[in-house]
């Protein structure tokens, strides 16, 4: 039987679309968890790691629970240390070297969503120590109702000085200027408190605002406008394009809401942009390129690889490229897992 010309061009054009289709779609790679923490009380959320400065097999990865704890637990999952009597821990995140007095220590800042502020401890000898100023770290100061109280939060530590500031989001919020950044302000009594120093960056009005990431390195800031999409700004509220949005992008492939984002480098400038999607049973992880594209840095899709990763209705995860002995030789991924109330630990594989 002869076929039309019309219905081989047709059936190859179908044919070449495919190939195209195929080649635009990412990597899917299936991960299994290595280990995994031990539960926490109530309602994980979201995780962070601290590195140790000279021992990486004695980092720790920091956990909340949203029913009113603070975890840390060690790199074989045990727990270490529990902190209680929170009102709704969310999020948490670690930066390195504050300046306290005469010396330096690294830190774990936690949101304390039902008492408006955050909570700032020294990590000293494996441990937290609370430092926060007891009237000097209340956030969204002058808000009301959900526009008050915070969720997601993410610290950066500026290159040129040092300074250290704590980017956090909020349960609600305008379509303009949803997050607030605040300067972490060491005292002479050897507390740390707040000073805000803007309020930045849009929402789609969809949803809510709660995973924050900030490249330090590359001096960004990202956050998931969770039904929308994920936005990009300058890191240093001194900057001078510090209030405008560098960039919108995976806006598309997600079910569930757009969750957890952290950053994973390569080199000094490339590497991924993670961001979950919060799925039951197997939530998926988004890799988009650090560094964007040839031509432009802000370019950061398509995406170049997803991994599914059993983990359940993941809201946090946290990742870093260190290696951290024989078990995690590339670094770590770790992913708040909801069913199990815990956090699973993946071994890093390049994609």
């Amino acid at each position: 039987m002869q076929m039309s010309a019309r219905w081989l061009f047709v059936s190859g054009l179908v044919g070449v679309l495919g190939v195209v289709c195929l080649a635009l779609s990412p990597a899917v790679h299936y991960w299994k968890p290595l280990g995994q923490t031990a539960p926490v009380a109530s309602d994980a959320d979201d995780p962070a790691i601290w590195l140790h400065p000279q021992s990486p097999t004695r980092s720790l990865i920091i956990g909340t629970d949203k029913g009113g704890g603070l975890y840390v637990f060690n790199l074989q999952g045990q727990q270490v240390q529990r902190i209680t009597g929170l009102r709704r821990p969310n999020n948490v995140d670690v930066e390195y070297g504050l300046r306290l007095g005469n010396r330096r220590v690294d830190i774990a800042v936690a949101t304390e969503r039902e008492a408006g502020r955050l909570r700032i401890y020294a990590i000293e000898g494996g441990r937290l120590r609370d430092i926060g100023h007891p009237e000097g770290t209340r956030v969204f100061v002058g808000e009301e109702g959900d526009r008050a109280l915070p969720m997601g939060i993410a610290l950066y530590r500026r290159p040129r000085d040092g300074v250290i500031f704590a980017i956090v989001s909020r349960k609600s919020g305008p379509q303009e200027g949803y997050l607030w950044q605040y300067q972490l302000v060491p005292q002479r009594d050897g507390t740390v408190s707040l000073r805000k120093v803007r309020a930045f960056g849009r929402f789609s009005g969809e949803g809510e605002i709660e995973a924050v990431a900030v490249d330090d390195a590359l001096g960004y800031v990202y956050y998931a406008d969770e039904r929308f999409g994920i936005r990009k700004y300058h890191a240093d509220p001194d900057h001078p394009r510090a209030g405008e949005e560098l960039a919108v992008f995976g806006t598309s492939g997600f079910e569930g809401d757009r969750e957890g984002i952290a950053i994973y480098p390569t080199g000094a400038r490339t590497g991924y942009i993670l961001c979950v999607d919060q799925r039951p049973e197997d939530s998926v992880v988004y890799l988009y390129p650090r560094e964007g594209s040839r031509t432009n840095p802000h370019q950061h899709e398509p995406a170049l690889a997803v991994i599914r990763s059993s983990a359940d209705e993941t809201d946090g995860l946290e990742v870093t490229s260190r290696a951290l002995g024989g078990r995690f030789p590339r670094g770590v991924l770790v992913m708040m897992n909801s069913k199990g109330k815990n956090f699973f630990l993946y071994p890093w594989q390049n994609p």
